[in-house]
Order: structure tokens, then C-alpha cells, then sequence
């Protein structure tokens, strides 16, 4: 389908509009502008370098969007578990509560019954009606032990209550959480599949001929970045030696290369970029955070210059990417859609920081 300059720019800035308009406030719920097909007119001139590179950074914001987008939905799935576990554990203390409270209501009544079999009458009439006066202050002792015991069980029968009514109201918090996640999880589903179908709608208005030039773009940014990371000689200070359990993380790893990123993945046949990570040091014997985001907050960091094969490399400012170092200057990682696991360069793409799964 032939096309001039104007109608790939028009197509791309329009795509680019519509997303900036989906991601405003009040208007998740729009739906996204359609893309015009660029123009057809015969004998135009194929798109020029700059303006497939100014595609190619527009395509690069919406996976990055919908990067950012399916940390987000991980995050709320792996909330939504945790929560779920915490809403059937309080369902069991509810049931056992029930169960321990009825009991209890059973015994303060055979209590209330032995007491109303007495008559009620005060001990000192008890006293004088006794034929034994010493065996009478023997079952006086019984009975002031009967009257401690019925203290502590109607105690313990008001302590019960109470924590069946606490228990109640975690529950409900609970699903107010589960609700609020369940929510924020379809609108960053909402939100990712917008992202990829803006940036797949974008690449189909280039021609076959374009295409493999856009391609040959990327593969030039990130050639560039790589080689002005390694120019910085942070290689000459990498001499890390990966441990038994980092050598097994990037084992697995390197062996799921050529398979399909599939954002919210985990394996085994497809896999999100902290999906690969996650589960790869999983392999190794290590249970770290499923999300990029929470790998960089809860992991121990380290120096660039100290990383070492195994140790995971946390990419732009909002931690959205996550590789894995295996030596040489070189990481494993998921990319995005549309493309499949394979190795590049570790200083290919902007690093926020190292993190490493195990302690030292």
C-alpha cells in the first residue's frame, strides 16, 4: 500500500493523541480514535529515516506504556491472591469462632441450670439447713471454684464474640480490597491492550520495505546505547563470578530464549519480562517479587559495576523493565509484544539500578 510522508505522520501522531486521551483522567473508559489509513496517493515517496525514527520512539512510549500498565496488573493479581488466602483464612477462624462460642453457650447454661438446682438460696441458709456442717463447707469451697469457673467462661464467651465480630469486619475489609484490586486489575488490562493495539495499528500502516527499516532502527538505538555504556569502561570493572544459584537462574532463563513475551505471563511456553525473572530464580531455589517494580523495592541493590551473572537489571525511571545479567555485558530478557526472549546488550536501554535475588 503505497504512502506519502504526511499520511505516516498524520497516522502516527493521531495514534499517539488517542492514547495521551485514554490515559487522562475521567476518560478510561473512552474509546480509542481510529487511526485514518494514510493516504494511497500514487508514486509518493516511501517514509524517510527521521520520520520512522520519530515512529519508532512512538512505538517505543506505547510498549513502554503498556509495559508500565501490565506491572501494574501483576501487582493487583498478586495482590488479589494474597488477599483471597487472607479472606479463606478468616472464614475458617469465623467457622471455628462459631463453633467454640456454641460450646460455650452450652456450658454457661449447665452452669445456669446447677445454679437454679440449688435454689438460690444464700450459703448462710445452706449452713443451717445442713445436716454436716463440715461436709457443707467443703462443697462451699466446690462451689466458690464453680463460681470462678463461671466468671472465666462467661469471660471467655464475651472474648469469643468480640473476635468473631473483629473477624467479621476483616473480612469485609478484605473484600473491599479484593473489589478495589479486581478494579484497578481490568483497568490496567484495559489500559495494556489499548497500548499494544495503538502500537500494532501504528505498524501496520508501514509498508514491508519500512517495516524492515524501522527494525533496523531499533536495532541501531540500542546498538548506539550499548556501545556508549560499554564505552563508559564500566566492563573493565565487571569481574563478578555468578554463585551456584545464579548460575541455575540464568540457565533457565537463557533456555526459554525464542519463546513469545505475553504480558501477565509466567511460562512455561510464554512469559512478561519480571515473569522470566521471576520464575528463573525460582528454578534456582529463590522466591523473589513477580513485578519489576517490587523487585527494585525489595531486592538488595548493587553497583553496576559489581553485578554479577544472575543479578537482574532494572530499566527506566519507573523500574517497568526488568533482564537479567549473564556476563560479558550482555542480559536475557522478554522485550515486548510481538517479539520473543532473546539476549542484548545489558546497557541497550536506560538502567535505573542492579538488584540481586540472594543475599551474600
Amino acid at each position: 500500500m503505497a504512502r506519502g510522508k504526511r499520511g505516516l505522520m498524520a497516522a502516527a501522531v493521531t495514534v499517539v493523541c488517542a492514547v495521551t486521551v485514554l490515559a487522562a483522567p475521567g476518560m478510561a473508559l473512552a474509546a480509542p480514535a481510529p487511526t485514518p489509513t494514510p493516504s494511497t496517493t500514487a508514486g509518493s515517496a516511501p517514509a524517510t529515516n527521521e520520520e520512522l525514527e520519530a515512529v519508532r520512539k512512538q512505538l517505543d512510549t506505547l510498549y513502554r506504556e503498556a509495559a508500565s500498565a501490565t506491572d501494574a496488573y501483576n501487582a493487583a493479581e498478586e495482590k488479589a491472591q494474597r488477599q483471597s488466602a487472607e479472606i479463606v483464612a478468616l472464614a475458617k477462624r469465623i467457622v471455628e469462632g462459631k463453633e467454640k462460642l456454641t460450646e460455650l453457650k452450652r456450658r454457661a447454661g449447665a452452669a445456669a441450670a446447677a445454679q437454679y438446682r440449688t435454689g438460690g438460696l444464700p450459703p448462710e441458709a445452706h449452713l443451717m439447713l445442713s445436716d454436716n456442717p463440715g461436709e457443707f463447707l467443703e462443697g462451699s469451697g466446690r462451689v466458690r471454684q464453680g463460681e470462678r469457673a463461671t466468671k472465666h467462661l462467661l469471660a471467655e464467651l464475651t472474648r469469643t464474640q468480640q473476635d468473631l465480630e473483629q473477624y467479621a469486619r476483616d473480612a469485609s475489609a478484605q473484600w473491599k480490597k479484593l473489589e478495589a484490586g479486581r478494579k484497578a486489575k481490568a483497568a490496567a488490562q484495559k489500559k495494556i491492550e489499548q497500548r499494544i493495539a495503538a502500537a500494532e495499528k501504528l505498524e501496520s500502516q508501514l509498508e514491508k520495505e519500512e517495516r524492515k527499516r524501522l527494525a533496523e532502527l531499533e536495532e541501531r538505538a540500542a546498538y548506539a546505547a550499548q556501545t556508549a555504556w560499554l564505552g563508559s569502561g564500566i566492563l573493565d570493572e565487571l569481574d563478578g563470578t555468578a554463585t551456584e544459584q545464579g548460575t541455575k537462574a540464568v540457565k533457565f532463563a537463557t533456555e526459554q530464549i525464542g519463546k513469545p513475551y505475553e504480558w501477565g505471563a509466567e511460562g512455561p511456553k510464554t512469559y512478561d519480562c519480571s515473569g522470566l525473572t521471576s520464575q528463573a530464580w525460582a528454578a534456582a531455589g529463590s522466591a523473589i517479587p513477580r513485578t519489576s517494580q517490587e523487585q527494585w523495592k525489595q531486592l538488595q541493590r548493587v553497583g553496576i559495576e559489581d553485578m554479577r551473572p544472575g543479578d537482574l537489571i532494572i530499566y527506566f525511571g519507573d523500574a517497568s523493565h526488568v533482564g537479567m545479567y549473564v556476563g560479558d555485558g550482555a542480559m536475557v530478557h522478554a522485550p515486548r509484544p510481538g517479539r520473543a526472549i532473546t539476549i542484548a546488550g545489558a546497557g541497550s536501554m536506560p538502567i535505573l539500578g542492579v538488584v540481586r535475588p540472594q543475599t551474600d
